[in-house]
């Protein structure tokens, strides 16, 4: 209870974020569909989203070198409350799109600062517990924003107003807070060729995690209206989307720890294969069915991210674990800056089943791929625990470092 109520206030301002910045992507995709955004502009904006994370999660550890942990916070929740206003202001898909790099830049950034603080204050003995509660509260908060667009009317100022004032909300607790602010660390150099030196399977796996993340995510709501889903069970779709890949972490992980990763990375790329025929099938024999679908999808994709990373580990030094966890995600932001525009093109041109056909056609490439990579390459000396990454900044690999080691 002690090590929860220390944390509180970072924890708060989580879901905050989510719920706030969060919900933006979505209600993006409804409301342009409403506005009359063609499918391509409405990818746009995805895209943009993860354009303004990359550039975040770069130059966020310099800001607070510069200006400290509070200000810079304070700055990013700014920049991307004035990005949600603006929507409205401006009716543009274009001008949307730079709004959108707002938020990105916003999340980005705030979950930077978060895990920095964090990091400070954890110990090697309450490493696992705060991790775990944050893992709780991430997933939770990705839950109730994909929820949250299920009551707020698309293209509608008070829709993006509420977003506004639960992301402002989010500065209280951690610029309130009696805590310290930590001490500025130095900022992990970005090297993702490090991760193609110990894994190209594993920085595969991540390319394919953002490109089928990014879609599902930033796109989903596209594909939804046009299987004739209602808002409330976009919503629904969404989240069943999330809840799929959080049920999946404890026994992906332990199949993931007994077996060999590689072996594993293949079959979860053959269910997703699967799933996405299963979710094109079930675009036409009702919610129910896309529902289902939507969460089987969760179960066989989301993992695929923690079980490359740990792959990728097992063969890394203890000294470098920070920097190649950075390379990771910035591998993973560009699947996922290429794959919500070619999502959207591919349901204007082809129909809704089109996305799926591209997603599958990344996993079967990362089947083939493993396959290649388990009869020619290197097995690990040691092997890495299976730890469940969330994909919020390059400093999480800081967090992470010591549980990978046991």
């Amino acid at each position: 209870m002690r090590l929860l109520v220390s944390f509180a206030a970072l924890f708060v301002s989580v879901i905050l974020l989510q719920l706030g910045l969060g919900g933006l992507a979505p209600l993006d995709a409804l409301s342009g569909a409403q506005l009359g955004f063609s499918e391509f502009e409405v990818g746009l904006l995805g895209s943009a989203h993860f354009a303004g994370f990359l550039v975040g999660c770069w130059w966020t550890p310099r800001l607070m070198g510069a200006v400290g942990h509070s200000r810079a916070f304070a700055a990013f929740i700014a920049a991307g409350t004035i990005g949600i206003l603006a929507h409205m202001i401006v009716i543009d898909p274009f001008a949307w799109a730079i709004m959108r790099m707002a938020a990105g830049l916003a999340i980005a950034g705030c979950y930077t600062i978060t895990e920095a603080w964090l990091q400070s204050k954890v110990t090697n003995a309450t490493r696992g517990r705060a991790m775990g509660v944050y893992r709780v509260v991430d997933i939770s908060g990705s839950l109730g924003a994909q929820l949250l667009i299920g009551v707020l009317a698309p293209a509608a100022y008070v829709s993006y107003n509420i977003l506004a004032l639960l992301a402002c909300a989010a500065l209280f607790p951690l610029v309130l807070s009696r805590a310290e602010a930590p001490e500025t660390g130095e900022a992990p150099r970005l090297r993702p060729v490090l991760a193609l030196r110990r894994s190209p399977l594993a920085a595969a796996g991540v390319v394919v995690s953002g490109i089928t993340g990014a879609a599902f995510r930033m796109v989903g709501p596209l594909y939804g209206l046009t299987v004739g889903l209602a808002a409330d069970r976009i919503a629904l779709f969404l989240a069943a989307y999330v809840l799929g890949g959080a049920l999946a972490q404890l026994p992906i992980g332990w199949l993931a720890d007994r077996y060999d990763r590689r072996g594993v990375l293949v079959w979860l790329s053959v269910a997703s294969v699967a799933a996405c025929a299963f979710t094109i099938f079930g675009g036409t024999r009702g919610d129910g069915a896309i529902l289902i679908a939507a969460m089987v999808f969760g179960i066989t994709t989301i993992p695929i991210f923690s079980v490359s990373a740990a792959h990728a580990h097992d063969f890394a030094d203890q000294a470098e674990r920070v920097e190649l966890s950075a390379a990771l995600m910035f591998l993973y932001a560009v699947g996922a800056i290429a794959s919500p525009v070619i999502a959207a093109a591919l349901i204007a041109g082809f129909g809704p089943g089109a996305m799926f056909l591209f997603l599958a056609a990344a996993h079967l490439f990362l089947v083939v791929f493993g396959i290649v990579r388990i009869r020619s390459g290197r097995i690990a000396a040691t092997r890495t625990d299976y730890v469940y990454v969330p994909r919020t900044s390059f400093l999480i690999g800081r967090l992470l470092t010591r549980r990978r080691d046991g």
